[in-house]
């Protein structure tokens, strides 16, 4: 896992570069996305202890136990997710998408939810 600059700022990405999401009606670490839900908006799992790379905290990064007994990354105590309308790496499709009862959103490296609108990636106004 690492940050990434994209269009909502940094970022968390999985290891292929595709953007990790949070649920508004998951708990600290608790999923609450079963069955559709997990179709739609793939947990991130991890068999092993997950690796945090550039601009990740490692302090952050851990895993909980879902429903089925998989192991579920989580960061700063939220569940992470995939968006599976998302293609391609950088994609963010999932952002403040209100779906199975909240809404979901990307998170920061310091492991909180950013609500913010798509920032420029022109480079100008920083």
């Amino acid at each position: 896992m690492s940050a990434k600059k994209g269009t909502y700022g940094t970022s968390l990405v999985d290891d292929k570069g595709m953007t990790l999401y949070v649920f508004d009606k998951d708990t600290k670490n608790k999923s609450n996305c079963t069955g559709a839900c997990a179709e739609g908006w793939p947990p991130l799992l991890d068999t092993a202890a997950p690796t945090a790379s550039s601009g990740v905290k490692s302090n952050l990064l851990k895993t909980t136990t879902r429903s089925d007994g998989k192991k579920q990354v989580t960061y700063n105590g939220h569940p992470l997710y995939r968006f599976s309308a998302d293609q391609k790496a950088g994609d963010a499709n999932g952002q403040a998408v209100d779906a199975f009862g909240a809404k979901w959103y990307v998170i920061s490296p310091e492991g909180k939810k950013i609500t913010t609108k798509p920032t420029s990636d022109t480079g100008g106004g920083y």
